[in-house]
């Protein structure tokens, strides 16, 4: 009875050793990241990007809201925590999150995401900017150096943030190559074939005129050749001013635009008041994705609220 025992103890461990075996070799086998990777992204587009690109690979979180202005973000301890498990940041750059970016990079002390490290990802860098200013003075207002940053309304832009951002994913997860490169593809050929149905169903707002309330527009009107006109605010980051407002009207009666534009995140009391004393409409637009939103629903509305008011 002890010999039949001992036999039934060494055939138990025998089969605990063998499971442990094939264990570490199935742990051996296994990717380098059984989960995905953590990005931050500063704004709501570039998170919707990300997903596009890295699907189930990646996690993604936006440090802002479409109802937000990226501008003005305080640096709350959630988003430090946040930060500080990222494995890449995607940000638009351009001094656009100067004000709270820097303060969560230095309290999150995440090597990672720090400047000039692979997760270290401003998509400003990799497109050519509007706008960049030939002098540089505080009475100009809010400017950015280094040119306009909101270039998600441009598209074609975006296609190339696309490219450059797929090929930075696959350098911070190496063993999903070819993961990365079939879903980069994919989203070239759907977003390729988006862009040309926006531009054929604006066909019939280009050249119109607008007034916007910020300088941020200025991609989207590149691309659908829109006319600015006139901008609510006198200068970038300064509020409407009445006696603004007053000289705006005055030049909308002898030349009216055809449409008032802002941010769903802005005050729209200075294109009402405007829009109420010269017939023109106003819309709000949304800047970047809302939650839930991909960046391809995102440009359908965004399109359909420009051209609904121009008929």
């Amino acid at each position: 009875m002890v010999l039949i025992a001992i036999n039934i103890s060494e055939t138990i461990q025998m089969n605990i050793n063998q499971y442990f075996l094939v264990f570490l070799l199935f742990i051996s086998i296994m990717p380098a990241h059984a989960t995905p990777i953590n990005v931050f992204a500063c704004e709501p587009e570039w998170a919707a990007l990300s997903q596009e690109l890295g699907g189930s690979l990646v996690s993604t979180f936006s440090a802002t809201t479409a109802e937000q202005d990226p501008h003005h973000i305080q640096a709350r301890p959630g988003l430090i925590a946040k930060i500080r498990r990222a494995d890449i940041l995607v940000c638009s750059g351009a001094d656009l999150e100067i004000g709270w970016l820097p303060v969560l990079l230095q309290k999150s002390a995440n090597p990672k995401v720090q400047a000039g490290q692979k997760g270290y990802f401003m998509t400003s860098k990799m497109v050519k900017l509007l706008d960049k200013p030939t002098i540089l003075d505080r009475s100009m207002g809010d400017v950015h150096a280094a040119g306009n940053p909101h270039i998600q309304l441009d598209p074609r832009r975006m296609n190339i943030v696309a490219k450059k951002l797929s090929q930075r994913l696959q350098q911070i997860d190496p063993t999903h190559i070819s993961e990365y490169q079939n879903k980069l593809a994919q989203f070239k050929v759907r977003w390729k074939k988006a862009i040309k149905k926006w531009q054929q169903a604006t066909k019939e707002i280009q050249g119109k005129s607008i007034i916007v309330h910020h300088n941020s527009w200025v991609y989207l009107q590149q691309w659908l050749k829109l006319n600015k006109v006139a901008e609510l605010e006198p200068k970038p980051g300064v509020p409407p001013s009445s006696s603004h407002l007053a000289h705006l009207l005055k030049q909308m009666q002898q030349t009216p635009a055809d449409l008032i534009i802002y941010s769903t995140y802005q005050d729209p009391k200075a294109a009402h008041w405007l829009s109420k004393k010269t017939n023109i409409t106003a819309v709000a637009l949304p800047s970047t994705v809302s939650d839930n939103e991909t960046l391809f629903h995102w440009m359908d509305r965004l399109i359909q609220l420009l051209k609904d008011p121009i008929k």
